[in-house]
C-alpha cells in the first residue's frame, strides 16, 4: 500500500512513521508513506501557499493553485483509490472506515491548516473526508498519522501474530476484553481462573461475555442499532 500525504508543515510527520509498528510496516516493504511539501508548490519566491478569503473574516485560506499541481502532478503518476481531507466536518473515522482503507492499494491524503481550503478543491479532487472527532486542531497532520496509523497495522504481515488486530476494540462493534499477563499472583490480585484453565472454548466464552459487559458499561452506544 501506497500512501501520499499533502501538507505545509512535513515536519510534523517525522517522527510518528519513523518508529515502532509503522517503521516495520515499512522496512518490510508493505507500506510506503511519502510526505510531500505543499510549500514546494507555492507561488511566487515566497512559495505562497494561503491567502486571504474572499467576502473578508478571520484566519487564511489554503490555495487553489499549489493544492491543484500537487495533486495533479501525483494522480498523473499513478491511480488513487481515494483522495483523503483531513477535517472536522468530514466523516467521523472509526474502526470499520480504517478496515475498508486498508483493503486499498493508494491513498491521497490532504491535511488543512489555517481556515482550510478553497471549497473548489473540495467539490472537484476530494473523494472522502474524514475527521476524527468534533474538536479543532491547528492542522490535519496529527489526525493524517492517526490514520495511517490505524490502516498500516491491519496490513497482511505488519503485525507478528495476524490474529492480533482482529480482536481489538471496535471489531465487532465492541470493545476488547481485560487482558492480563504474568505474574497470576500480585499483591493479593489474582488473574481470573478462565484463563490459566487451558480450556479455549471458555476463554473464548469469557472474553466475548468480557467485551460485552465493558462496552454496555463504556460505550453503550456501540450497542445501540
Amino acid at each position: 500500500m501506497r500512501i501520499d500525504i499533502i501538507t505545509v508543515l512535513p515536519e510534523l510527520l517525522d517522527s510518528p512513521f519513523a518508529h515502532s509498528i509503522l517503521k516495520r510496516a515499512r522496512d518490510k516493504g508493505l507500506l510506503q508513506v511519502e510526505v510531500h511539501n505543499l510549500r514546494e508548490y507555492g507561488l511566487g519566491r515566497h512559495q505562497q501557499v494561503d491567502d486571504y478569503q474572499f467576502g473578508g473574516g478571520a484566519g487564511m485560506v489554503m490555495m487553489l493553485e499549489p493544492i491543484v499541481t500537487c495533486l495533479e502532478k501525483l494522480q498523473s503518476e499513478r491511480t488513487y483509490d481515494e483522495v483523503i481531507f483531513m477535517t472536522p466536518d468530514g466523516q467521523r473515522f472509526d474502526q470499520k472506515m480504517a478496515n475498508r482503507l486498508s483493503m486499498k492499494e493508494n491513498l491521497i491524503i490532504l491535511c488543512g491548516h489555517y481556515k482550510g481550503i478553497d471549497e473548489r478543491i473540495r467539490e472537484h479532487f476530494i473523494s472522502m473526508e474524514i475527521s476524527i472527532g468534533d474538536f479543532v486542531l491547528s492542522g490535519g497532520e496529527l489526525p493524517a498519522a492517526l490514520v495511517v496509523d490505524a490502516i498500516g497495522r491491519l496490513l497482511p504481515g505488519v503485525l507478528n501474530d495476524e490474529t492480533s488486530a482482529l480482536f481489538d476494540s471496535f471489531q465487532d462493534d465492541l470493545l476488547a476484553p481485560p487482558v492480563y499477563t504474568r505474574p497470576a499472583e500480585y499483591r493479593g490480585w489474582s488473574v481470573p481462573e478462565v484463563l490459566l484453565s487451558g480450556n479455549f472454548k471458555a476463554i473464548d466464552d469469557w472474553r466475548h461475555d468480557e467485551a460485552l459487559r465493558r462496552t454496555q458499561a463504556r460505550r453503550p452506544d456501540l450497542l445501540e442499532d
